[in-house]
């Protein structure tokens, strides 16, 4: 059997975390799949706890196919202010049930109130800015961020792809994974994150066409001269986004098809 684990100052025999845009590749969690499972082997509501790591993506998903409610047997859902959304500094809000909240609302006696914060104390500042950034963009003003973010990482793959550079993109995110610039200076000046032979582009709301094309021409362009007269070869990046999504000399043939 599971092993028992205290959350919010209750036993749960079945502790479970999701992720809704995994660090570098963006992959998202099926809430009702995971939930299927554990109807499946037997679990009742009062058996599991299910949190919602919705960093990045917690924003997007009311917008694309509403996967995290509380109309579903969720615990808890965090979001980040600071990604998405675009507030200056780190900051996040943690979503739970009231139940869950009076369990861990402790009586201070020298603030003379009930406090329910896991550090004890909070920014007074960040929820201006998340309260802010939510007011001044709207529901329709963020629905149309998603949109334009969803398409964006589509073209961009689509394009990349289309030059014959390893590329992919998980479903229903806005982080494109490409084959790792040969060269450092490149990826120093695009700001690039990467692990191993991979690098990722996170399509924001502030990123534009625009910005997109000088980033495909000027990588283009550098790859031409990176491994012009075959003295060296783009790396084979099959084992970490698929063979179908890989361009190396190796799975050129079965990409292009594709």
């Amino acid at each position: 059997m599971p092993r028992t684990s205290v959350v919010c100052n209750f036993l749960v025999e079945l502790p479970i975390f999701l992720l809704f845009g995994t660090t570098f590749k963006g992959a998202i969690d099926d809430v009702d799949v995971i939930l299927e499972i554990l109807k499946d082997c037997g679990y009742s509501q009062d058996r599991f706890y299910i949190h919602c790591d919705a960093a990045l993506c917690g924003l997007m998903t009311p917008f694309i196919n509403n996967m995290i409610s509380f109309k579903k047997p969720i615990g808890s859902v965090t979001i980040s202010g600071h990604k998405f959304l675009g507030c200056p500094m780190p900051c996040g809000v943690q979503i739970t049930r009231k139940s869950y909240i009076n369990n861990l609302s402790t009586n201070v006696e020298y603030i003379a109130s009930m406090d329910a914060t896991i550090s004890g104390s909070r920014n007074g500042l960040t929820p201006i800015f998340l309260w802010y950034s939510l007011s001044a963009k709207g529901q329709f003003g963020l629905q149309k961020d998603v949109k334009k973010c969803l398409e964006n990482a589509k073209y961009l793959k689509d394009r990349l792809q289309q030059a014959g550079i390893s590329v992919m993109v998980n479903e229903l995110s806005i982080i494109v994974v490409l084959e790792r610039p040969r060269d450092h200076e490149f990826v120093r000046r695009w700001q690039l994150s990467c692990v191993k032979d991979m690098a990722h582009v996170i399509v924001m709301p502030g990123i534009t066409r625009e910005m997109l094309d000088n980033f495909i021409s000027e990588l283009v362009q550098q790859r031409k001269q990176w491994y012009k007269d075959g003295k060296a070869e783009a790396p084979c990046v099959a084992d970490d986004i698929g063979a179908q999504n890989c361009a190396c000399s190796y799975h050129k043939i079965d990409y292009i098809s594709s």
